[in-house]
């Protein structure tokens, strides 16, 4: 079901502030201030304003005002009229006719004009008023795959097109990139502009228009030792990884796990030096990778390349960690048809619904694939059951030794192709026929637990042997074990996983 974007869909929960009131024919073509508190350390002001009697062709209009009113720097913050009851504004960004800025704290006034109200006619008015937050509606609602490119940029970075006269390299507006999206028959994509949220902006004026596409308000956080993607926060972050405030990357993570948002290590295996500086992973110093939720291993069409981050990603797997593998174009000009193009790779996730936090939440659950070449139809799954129990990719299967595990799995549209298995980074061969030869496939194997911790991931490859879709693992690791139990102790994980032979 399709939502309109203009009904803005409130945080669960009562208002912080509610306004009342009555308006009579008296009040017809005169203005009202209502006002009410902002407490200090307000990040955001959201507003659902409704009003009765609009079959008697009552007109409410809508504003609002700062503690300065009219007079000061911190007065008129915006005015929609009668064309929308929703708003929202934060220090980064604000709906269409609403301006973005710091919310001092104070008196402020919904501002209310009356163009019209019958003499006979009386209106009732509530105004909704949060200070926590805001959420989009869903684009679409119910579970599904939803398919995207969660690395891009635009003119609020380096991203960069021809201009229409001159054909000179100019800084290229979002909504191209929102445009090429859309035609690509992406569901969504996240807007990761270096070290900004300047976009935020943007997207709330063209969100509306794009009904067909998601738009995340993301950021590429740059730093010299190693680039990361940030979603689901505009919050601010400093970003000075070797400054006394950020002294290391652990220093910044710590930041990050507090603004709530989801951080996914880009290009980790590209050469950093004066062509593209911190592009690759070089932290000094210990990092916590528990604290990162994904990897990006396929940037643009490095799958087959020396540039894979799929080894460093293994590596961090091997080690006990799990992080979900994610795919970005990392497109710098929406115009661009070639293998830099928007959604090559495409990044598919099953998520509850077509929202920003069910997206979200779907990265850290890990049941994602990545469609290297970016078509509209490929597809890959895998489930394991043992014991009763079942997992999907990103899951983790608790299991005695010698418990036999069944896999499933069905990869679409890659015919002429083959299935690979992984385990703890060694292919396994343990699917009797692994050539897909039809454009639907389906495979399934045993493999019997041993007691150990295990990650088991399954990849396709085209007719020519390049990698088509990368799978996400499924985990086994053995039962914990109950602290209550007498002598037992909780099992610690392990630097090095066992491997399968």
């Amino acid at each position: 079901m399709m939502i309109s974007l203009l009904a803005a869909v409130l945080l669960s929960g009562a208002p912080d502030v509610v306004l009342r009131g009555t308006l009579t024919g008296e009040d017809n073509q005169t203005w009202r201030s209502i006002a009410f508190e902002v407490p200090a350390g307000t990040i955001r002001i959201t507003v659902d304003f409704e009003y009765t009697a609009r079959d008697e062709h009552t007109t409410i209009d809508l504003g609002v005002l700062g503690p300065d009113g009219f007079r000061g720097v911190d007065g008129f913050r915006g005015w929609s009229g009668g064309n929308k009851h929703s708003f929202t504004i934060s220090a980064t960004d604000a709906t269409p006719s609403y301006l973005a800025g710091p919310l001092q704290p104070g008196t402020w006034s919904l501002l209310l004009g009356i163009p019209n109200i019958r003499s006979a006619t009386r209106a009732e008015y509530t105004a909704n008023i949060r200070f926590a937050g805001y959420s989009d509606p869903a684009l679409r609602t119910g579970p599904g795959w939803y398919r995207g490119d969660l690395h891009m940029h635009t003119a609020h970075s380096d991203g960069s097109c021809p201009s229409r006269r001159e054909k000179q390299r100019v800084p290229c507006p979002l909504f191209l990139t929102a445009k090429a999206a859309s035609e690509r028959g992406l569901d969504f994509i996240a807007i990761t502009d270096h070290n900004t949220t300047s976009q935020a902006n943007d997207i709330r004026e063209l969100q509306p228009y794009f009904d067909d596409l998601l738009m995340i308000p993301g950021r590429e956080i740059t730093t010299f030792h190693g680039h990361a993607n940030l979603f689901g926060t505009v919050a601010p972050i400093d970003f000075r990884v070797g400054s006394p405030e950020v002294p290391d990357w652990n220093a910044l993570l710590a930041q990050i796990e507090h603004s709530g948002g989801a951080i996914s290590i880009n290009h980790p295996v590209r050469p950093s030096g004066e062509q593209c500086m911190g592009c690759g992973w070089t932290p000094p110093g210990d990092v916590d990778y528990g604290r990162f939720q994904a990897i990006e291993v396929v940037n643009g069409q490095d799958a087959d390349t020396p540039f894979s981050g799929i080894p460093f990603w293994e590596h961090l797997l091997d080690r006990g960690y799990k992080l979900t593998a994610l795919g970005g174009s990392d497109n710098h000009d929406p115009q661009r048809n070639d293998s830099g193009g928007i959604g090559t790779p495409t990044t598919v996730i099953y998520a509850e619904e077509l929202s920003e936090g069910a997206l979200i939440a779907a990265i850290r659950r890990g049941r994602v694939f990545i469609d290297v070449a970016g078509t509209r139809d490929r597809a890959i799954d895998v489930t394991a059951r043992a014991d009763g129990h079942m997992a999907y990719m990103g899951e983790t299967l608790q299991l005695q030794r010698g418990a036999r595990v069944r896999f499933t799995g069905s990869v679409s549209n890659v015919p002429g192709g083959a299935v690979e298995v992984v385990i703890d980074g060694r292919r396994a061969s343990v699917v009797r026929n692994s050539y897909i030869n039809s454009g639907s496939y389906s495979f399934e194997f045993t493999w019997r637990a041993d007691g150990e911790r295990h990650w088991l991931r399954v990849a396709a490859r085209d007719g020519s042997g390049h990698l088509a879709l990368v799978g996400n693992p499924i985990y086994v690791a053995a039962p914990a074990v109950r602290p209550s139990q007498p002598g037992a102790h909780p099992a610690a994980p392990t630097a090095d996983l066992a491997r399968t032979h």
